[in-house]
């Protein structure tokens, strides 16, 4: 499988030759030590996406020459997951499954048990975000929103075609919504912090629209469970 670095400009000329500088530069080539002859994918993060191969390598800079271009048509449906803060360890680690799992948005929620803090800023979680792009070869990198209260994440629900509360007290499975709700354009998915929502969090979401659903039997750490809720959606949907 290629590898991929991420620039703001896709070149669409057929043999135009890019410079890749800076931190993707470097990282090109002396971490994934890219190699003269080799291909290489490059992508805005938007969709736009080329296939190139590698000309040149200095010590920070890489020449590629582009081969094919083309656009990644967005899904049908917006996934969006509204993940209660959890602990500072542990956040990186959340937004690397997250961005994994193929979400769309993610949204940082201030809930009552949320005991972790996140960074000043959203730079250091959008950071995280195109590091695993990069692993997980994703031409679509997922935006990272400003943390909500419940205030907001309630507005967020009322706006949502159809929104889920994954909660381990929940009676229904995920897959128990589908397809009743297959023909939908956004689709909220909302994951409690560690200790889990509120009985009151709960029902102010479900006051809101939101309906409530279990992942299985074992009990997932929040951080992990967002990964597993995507991934059963998707199944559910059809669209993997």
């Amino acid at each position: 499988m290629l590898t991929l670095s991420y620039v703001i400009d896709i070149p669409t000329q057929l043999g135009e030759v890019i410079r890749l500088v800076g931190d993707e530069g470097f990282h090109a080539a002396s971490v994934l030590r890219l190699q003269k002859g080799e291909e290489h994918l490059l992508s805005d993060g938007r969709g736009k996406w080329s296939r190139t191969e590698v000309v040149d390598v200095s010590k920070r800079t890489v020449d590629l020459s582009i081969l094919e271009t083309g656009f990644e048509i967005p899904r049908d449906v917006q996934i969006t997951v509204v993940q209660g803060v959890v602990k500072g360890d542990r956040t990186r680690e959340n937004i690397e499954l997250l961005v994994a799992s193929g979400v769309d948005r993610i949204v940082p929620w201030q809930a009552q048990r949320s005991i972790g803090k996140l960074p000043r800023g959203i730079e250091k979680l959008q950071i995280a975000v195109r590091e695993a792009g990069k692993q997980s070869r994703r031409f679509w990198l997922p935006e990272v929103a400003d943390p909500v209260d419940t205030d907001q994440l309630l507005a967020i629900i009322r706006s949502a075609d159809f929104t889920l509360i994954l909660d381990a007290d929940g009676d229904a499975k995920v897959t128990d919504f589908f397809p009743h709700h297959a023909h939908i354009d956004s689709l909220v998915l909302v994951i409690g912090p560690e200790g889990g929502s509120t009985p009151d969090e709960i029902e102010m979401m479900m006051g809101a629209g939101a309906q409530l659903a279990k992942l299985g039997r074992p009990v997932l750490r929040s951080s992990h469970a967002g990964i597993v809720a995507v991934t059963a959606a998707f199944i559910a949907l059809g669209l993997w």
